[in-house]
């Protein structure tokens, strides 16, 4: 796995912001929100790419070193990023150790529309003086530049692609690699849940929709993101990424890689409504669906790594949905906000918690929900609003993700010592 957030960039670094209740959200620095109503984020624009690029040299082959080197410094700002993850990932699981035919191995980019800000800076550059543009946005512009530049930094030459489904992007794509695995020969697959680079149009947009917070916290940043709170007035938009390495539970042991977790299903289901309007229906439905398709009964899941947007119908959506599927065991889930440290890495979102989760369980302990002030009534779970860290033996994770569109996508992840 790998990990780039404005809480950190290394596992180690990023389970240890998460378990100390730190917020990543501070006011936009790497755009200009001047005529945004928003001014709030998780801003990733200072990250020092040149100094990540260098730390580099010497763990990743040389000739991947070479490949790498040229090709960020040519990329759009998100597209470095995902090759940066990728060799992160690539490393941690000691690919290039493992013997595998490159042919044989995928990666799959989770996301859509992820170079917004490049693409935005380019127009500009074009009504200014179009011939003084990037020449290469044809190409870079593209979602799938992403896909390419992995492919080519670290050679990898099975299927390469996107899936885009907008905030649940991050476990389709996690479902994508689990297919390619199962049923086209594939023998590992990185998924990469891209830094979403968002511009001030989006953001602007997202204000006016009433999506995400700009009334009470622009002065406040690090009390924006607040799931589950009574003053919850919109999700906080986010830079963040991360990449998981999916591959055989058997290759993985019979090679001594290191496993995190164990992915038990995915599965994934609509709403028939393009509005972003959370249903309780189809929440449930999926939940309970991913439960009898995987056998895993609902007493067995204590942890529950939740959307939690911090918007007022979402969770209080979420909530209700656990409650049906879960009846009385409910009570007993342990339920924590990774946005309320984080805020929402949008399409990456999926992908990023699923890391924070993985971690947790390994630690053996779950990070607080933080910036709860005021529990919303409607939320009667255990939410983990206590300051922490909590302590938690968790063994099965139940990870949801719903995006925009109505388009929902739903993991379980097991703790790897239930299996050793």
């Amino acid at each position: 796995m790998s990990v780039n957030t404005p809480l950190g960039d290394t596992l180690d670094g990023f389970l240890e912001g998460l378990l100390a209740g730190r917020s990543a959200v501070s006011r936009w620095k790497a755009l200009d929100v001047s005529r945004c109503y928003s001014k709030v984020g998780g801003d990733l624009g200072a990250y020092d790419v040149a100094a990540k690029l260098a730390s580099l040299e010497g763990t990743l082959p040389p000739e991947a070193y070479r490949r790498t080197r040229k090709l960020v410094s040519k990329a759009p700002w998100s597209t470095k990023l995902s090759m940066l993850m990728a060799a992160d990932a690539w490393l941690d699981a000691g690919l290039g150790d493992a013997g595998y035919d490159p042919y044989r191995v995928a990666a799959i980019v989770a996301g859509h529309n992820i170079n917004f800000n490049y693409q935005y800076e380019s127009r500009k550059q074009y009504a200014e003086e179009p011939d003084w543009m990037d020449g290469m946005l044809a190409l870079t512009g593209l979602d799938t530049d992403h896909a390419g530049s992995v492919s080519e930094a670290l050679q990898l030459k099975g299927p390469t692609y996107t899936m885009g489904s907008a905030c649940a992007s991050g476990n389709h794509a996690l479902r994508a690699a689990i297919d390619e695995i199962r049923y086209h020969g594939v023998q590992a697959a990185l998924v990469v849940g891209a830094v979403l680079d968002f511009s001030p149009v989006e953001l602007h947009a997202m204000a006016l929709m009433g999506a995400i917070t700009f009334e009470s916290f622009n002065d406040d940043p690090e009390h924006a993101s607040r799931p589950f709170d009574t003053r919850r007035e919109g999700f906080v938009p986010s830079h963040g990424g991360g990449v998981l390495v999916v591959e055989p539970w058997d290759a993985a042991r019979a090679r001594g890689a290191r496993i995190y977790a164990e992915v038990v299903g995915v599965e994934a289901s609509s709403d028939g409504n393009h509005l972003p309007s959370p249903s309780e229906e189809g929440q449930t439905w999926l939940m309970r669906h991913l439960l009898e398709v995987t056998g895993v009964r609902p007493e067995e899941i204590d942890f529950v790594s939740a959307h939690a947007t911090s918007t007022p119908l979402g969770d209080r959506t979420e909530i209700a949905s656990l409650k049906n599927v879960f009846g009385p065991h409910a009570r007993r889930l342990k339920i924590n906000a990774p946005k309320s440290m984080l805020g929402h890495t949008c399409w990456a979102a999926p992908t990023v918690e699923s890391i924070a989760a993985i971690l947790q369980m390994r630690a053996g302990t779950l990070h607080s929900s933080i910036n709860v002030e005021t529990r919303d009534p409607e939320i009667d779970l255990d939410v983990c609003d206590r300051p922490g860290p909590i302590p938690h033996e968790a063994r099965y994770c139940l990870k949801n993700s719903f995006g925009f569109g109505g388009i929902n996508c739903v993991s379980i992840l097991r703790n790897p010592w239930e299996l050793a």
